[in-house]
């Protein structure tokens, strides 16, 4: 029972169920370099570039192209700025899980932490932060609770009910482990933070290059947008000055946002879409 057949192995790993990561197109590199600096001159900051393309060529499922990007982002960088680049690319990719689903991060980001030079690899934080024990369980859940509310107000008791009636337990772990555990930062002295903008861009983003999930895109271009009402962008300052993260969130903000993710998924799936959409068996 140990051994698998040679045609179950060719089965598991044939073409059109494209198994393998995406490699990197030749023009990755420039298309990234575009995308930074379109965002730079709509005084936009490095989160919110760098986020947006770490997210979709997580998404793409293409190790190379993460290398590129870094390798892009950390140009005539010191040692120090290259160590925090890849912190937060690699925090970016941890977020990730929560609309990609865990396989791919953790192919992602093995790959990304064995394709970085070695001095980089061994200064990246070792130590986890996100670990719930009865000491943090509540604010957990009081942060999960938070950044719900303010993405989807005035509408997040009735979705909250509507998940419910779909699982009792959706809503549960969405709102706690996912939105709570996952999509906010704990009190750290390590590691790169993700805040409210760049989360965002995250899951517009992730959702946009996955293909098939609109109602979930529209959600989070709204929840977006009501970080610049509620005034929560200013959290995250990194992200870009006031009149960058005004622009961002404007219709043609949110529109060179998602024609950016459409480039990116259009280059490294080789006009094939998304990995997450539906292939043509030729069984």
């Amino acid at each position: 029972m140990s051994k698998l057949s040679p045609a179950l192995k060719s089965l598991i790993k044939a073409a059109h169920s494209r198994p393998g990561p995406v490699p990197a197109p030749r023009q990755i590199q420039s298309i990234y370099s575009k995308i930074e600096e379109e965002a730079t001159a709509r005084k936009l900051g490095r989160p919110s570039w760098l986020g947006i393309s770490t997210a979709a060529t997580m998404t793409m499922n293409s190790p190379e192209s993460m290398v590129a990007l870094y390798n892009s982002s950390t140009k005539s960088k010191s040692e120090s700025e290259s160590v925090a680049i890849a912190e937060f690319m690699r925090e970016i990719g941890l977020k990730c899980i929560g609309f990609n689903g865990i396989p791919r991060t953790i192919n992602m980001l093995n790959a990304f932490r064995a394709d970085l030079p070695s001095s980089i690899a061994s200064s990246l934080n070792t130590k986890p932060t996100r670990f719930p024990d009865p000491s943090n369980i509540e604010s957990i859940n009081s942060r999960g609770r938070e950044l719900w509310n303010a993405i989807y107000r005035p509408l997040e008791t009735k979705l909250e009910h509507k998940l419910g009636d779909a699982h009792p337990d959706l809503p549960v772990f969405i709102i706690n482990t996912e939105y709570g555990g996952l999509f906010t930062d704990p009190p750290r002295k390590t590691g790169a933070t993700v805040g409210r903008i760049t989360t965002s861009l995250v899951a517009v983003t992730c959702l946009r290059a996955q293909q098939g999930v609109g109602p979930q895109v529209l959600s989070h271009v709204f929840g977006l947008r009501k970080a610049w009402e509620d005034g929560t962008w200013k959290q995250e300052p990194e992200a870009g000055e006031e009149e960058g993260i005004k622009w961002l969130v404007s219709d043609e903000g949110c529109t060179w946002v998602l024609e950016k993710v459409d480039e990116l998924v259009a280059v490294l799936g080789g006009g094939q879409g998304s990995t997450f959409a539906p292939v043509k068996s030729k069984l």
